[in-house]
């Protein structure tokens, strides 16, 4: 099995570095799931949040959504957000309908997701 690879961008990276360690652990220890075939044998565990170009997908665990993008080399972790900040998004945002169906149809969802890279992220 080729190696599998979840990388974070610098954004995710910070927002997990903020957290208590043991929090830390309890929100990477959701990551044992994800295996290279993930998608097709647990469909129902993840949201897709999609737009023309770009699927998204989000990861419940917890407290947390983790919002990832399945890439060649593995995935890229792209935020992990407290479910509050999004809701606070959202209520920012003004969505009246599902979370993933008005964030993948908000611009500046998808602005807040790329604000940003890394190098890693591009292949």
């Amino acid at each position: 099995m080729p190696a599998f690879q979840i990388i974070f961008s610098p954004a995710s990276s910070a927002e997990i570095s903020q957290l208590p360690t043991p929090l830390q652990v309890e929100v990477l220890r959701e990551f044992d799931v994800l295996t290279s075939d993930f998608l097709t044998r647990h469909p129902d565990r993840f949201g897709k949040v999609q737009r023309s170009d770009r699927t998204l997908y989000r990861y419940r665990a917890g407290d947390y959504r983790i919002y990832f993008e399945q890439k060649a080399a593995g995935l890229v972790i792209h935020r992990v957000l407290h479910k509050n900040s999004l809701k606070d998004f959202a209520f920012r945002s003004q969505l009246p309908g599902s979370e993933d169906e008005e964030l993948a149809g908000n611009p500046r969802f998808w602005e807040l997701i790329d604000s940003t890279h890394s190098s890693a992220e591009t292949k």
